[in-house]
């Protein structure tokens, strides 16, 4: 259920930069790119966007935590913009998914994303119960 969630949280932020004519990210739907083409495009790629978060994401978090001290986390932001580019050339072979027009406009648009995941995360986290 927690990974459904996130799906649908990175689809929901990956829609709102699209939006954001300025970052030059840009969603390629299916086939008749309808409507609904659409939404199961931001649906695939959010999941995908989520695959390469877990899976490459902790890696480099790992191997990288060293510089993760030394600039105080602000290599975050490079790391969020290479899983975003990272995941724009795993949906590009099949002719639909995210493209990102310049590695340092899928930086700006990672941190957006990571913005609304974590606005999206503040309001969709269960609260605990008092004892």
């Amino acid at each position: 259920m927690r990974f459904i969630t996130r799906v649908a949280i990175n689809a929901f932020a990956l829609w709102v930069v699209t939006l954001l004519p300025m970052l030059k990210v840009s969603i390629v739907a299916f086939a008749p790119a309808e409507t609904l083409q659409l939404v199961l495009t931001l649906l695939a790629v959010g999941a995908v966007f989520a695959v390469v978060n877990t899976v490459i994401g902790t890696v480099i978090k790992i191997v990288a935590f060293p510089i993760y001290l030394l600039t105080l986390g602000l290599v975050s932001f490079l790391v969020n913009g290479l899983l975003l580019w990272i995941t724009a050339w795993i949906t590009t072979p099949w002719g639909w998914g995210l493209r990102v027009e310049h590695f340092w406009w899928g930086v700006v648009a990672a941190v957006v994303i990571s913005l609304i995941n974590f606005v999206m995360g503040i309001i969709l986290r269960p609260q605990l119960k008092k004892r």
